[in-house]
């Protein structure tokens, strides 16, 4: 879908207005109702539209007005901070019309500010996202129609400059999604990590270690998840180095598990399926390492992702099994459902030992007991320092992707001891998204760190969020990016 900005209308498709809380209308809302009669106005008093965010309603345009339909969007209410409304507005709109047969759409925007202007393009391209990538018998009627989006306003120039960044953030979205989107049988822990090389023409320096490399580092936490499987297990290396030249970096980890059965722990069968977006972490910190550097940020940033398949074999790690991570510790394997974990702290060894970070940051689908706790609204945040969870909460507030802390302690730490081991990988029913934090927590030291889980927000069955798409959801992209342009660009 292209984005265009202008201060010429086109005189085809639709033209879209927007309406605040209580049916207040913006200036260009109230231009275009008196240019068409107060055709606007009149459509408003048979109808339950208030304003509200994510109302839309459509209007037949009457003579005098240069487009086919009328689209009048609420926006909700005006406060300080309109970035995310004006966002929420024009995904709203994209995803009433997706469809609809209408190939050009313009929001008119009047004066309204530049980053404002951009806000809505970019929730736009959010919503138009699809994944049809194995529909050979999609009808017409189902195929999306909308192909061309244009912002008319006065701000034309200011509106672009920020839209550049933030297309290239969507890029970074749309990839996580792809990927997490992808059936185990296309994306595998061998083509994921032959994607990642590509993004090489990004800017981004790669780096993929293969078993081989990992055994003579003594990953052998990360490589008992991968044993049974028929794909060799890789950890790809991303890095930006686009800050000042001497400082300790930002490091993001995230677990690419391309498909999780459970291994000889075998998950139900009803929902497996769903499994292929176990790498949810590992997708979302590939496309942040996309959109940082896409727009150049000037930071210092290193992805890693520790991609494997868990899968029964007679070479399949075993519940009991005692394994030793690079670190030196060892780690009875109770489960081998819960192996998210056990790729993710030889990879966070790897980013510490290897970058000397400023920060490290870790994101997983890591647990099922996240749903329990918070839903599908927030994701769950873990940290041993304040002032990075702190930064955090408000990228997360700033980007529409939300964390919620909960607590670590030493009486959940007790949870994962074992006489047979240094730790063992489970901590039995209760605190489960609590106790997993705990065992990462083990391999950290002293460098600040965080923990997001993100297993209730990296798809979704239905879509409240007209940014989001259906399933894959990208989560953790945005609030990557808006963390490092937030808290670590000079």
């Amino acid at each position: 879908m292209k984005i265009n900005f202008t201060n010429k209308s086109p005189k085809k498709g639709a033209v879209c207005v927007a309406i605040f809380d209580d049916n207040k209308f913006s200036d260009a809302a109230n231009a275009l109702d008196s240019d068409s009669g107060g055709s606007i106005r009149k459509a408003l008093e048979t109808s339950r539209f208030s304003g509200k965010a994510g109302q839309v309603i459509q209007i037949l345009a009457p003579m005098g007005v240069d487009a086919d339909r009328i689209i009048v969007a609420g926006v909700g209410k005006q406060d300080n901070d309109m970035a995310l409304a004006w966002e929420s507005y024009g995904a709203a709109v994209i995803k009433e019309l997706l469809t609809s047969g209408l190939e050009t759409i313009t929001f008119s925007v009047g004066d309204l500010e530049g980053i404002y202007s951009a806000r809505i393009a970019f929730g736009a391209l959010l919503a138009a996202y699809r994944f049809d990538n194995h529909r050979t018998k999609l009808s017409a009627d189902k195929k999306p129609s909308v192909d061309f989006v244009c912002i008319d306003g006065s701000q034309k120039k200011t509106g672009e400059v920020e839209f550049s960044s933030l297309n290239e953030l969507a890029e970074g979205v749309y990839l996580a999604r792809d990927l997490v989107s992808e059936p185990g049988n296309i994306i595998n822990p061998e083509s994921f990590a032959k994607c990642i090389q590509g993004l090489s023409d990004t800017g981004l320096e790669i780096e993929v270690l293969d078993e081989k490399d990992m055994r003579k580092l003594g990953m052998d936490s990360l490589l008992s998840v991968g044993a049974g499987s028929n794909y060799g297990s890789k950890l790809a290396i991303m890095k930006w180095m686009g800050g000042k030249a001497g400082d300790a970096p930002v490091v993001l980890v995230g677990k690419g598990v391309t498909f999780d059965s459970g291994g000889i722990s075998l998950k139900p069968g009803n929902g497996m399926w769903d499994m292929k977006g176990d790498m949810g972490g590992a997708a979302a910190v590939t496309g942040a390492m996309r959109a940082i550097a896409g727009r150049k940020a000037k930071a210092n940033v290193i992805g890693i992702v520790g991609l494997v398949e868990n899968m029964p074999d007679a070479a399949a790690t075993r519940p009991g099994d005692i394994i030793k991570s690079a670190d030196g510790q060892t780690i009875e394997v109770q489960n081998t459902d819960a192996e998210g974990r056990l790729v993710l702290v030889d990879a966070i060894w790897y980013g510490i030992t290897s970058f000397k970070p400023c920060r490290i940051i870790d994101l997983a689908t890591l647990t099922g007991a996240i749903l329990v706790a918070l839903g599908q609204e927030n994701a769950g945040l873990f940290s041993n320092d304040d002032r990075l969870a702190s930064d955090l909460t408000v990228a997360g507030k700033i980007s529409g992707e939300e964390v919620w802390r909960l607590p670590l302690g030493s009486g959940y730490d007790k949870l994962i001891d074992t006489p047979n081991a240094d730790m063992k990988n489970i901590g039995g029913p209760f605190a489960g998204s609590i106790t997993a934090a705990q065992f990462l927590k083990r391999f950290v030291g002293d460098v600040p760190w965080a923990h997001i889980d993100i297993a209730g927000t990296a798809w979704k069955d239905k879509r409240a969020d007209p940014r989001e798409s259906v399933w894959a959801t990208g989560f953790g992209v945005r609030l990557l990016d808006r963390f490092i342009a937030e808290s670590h660009e000079s």
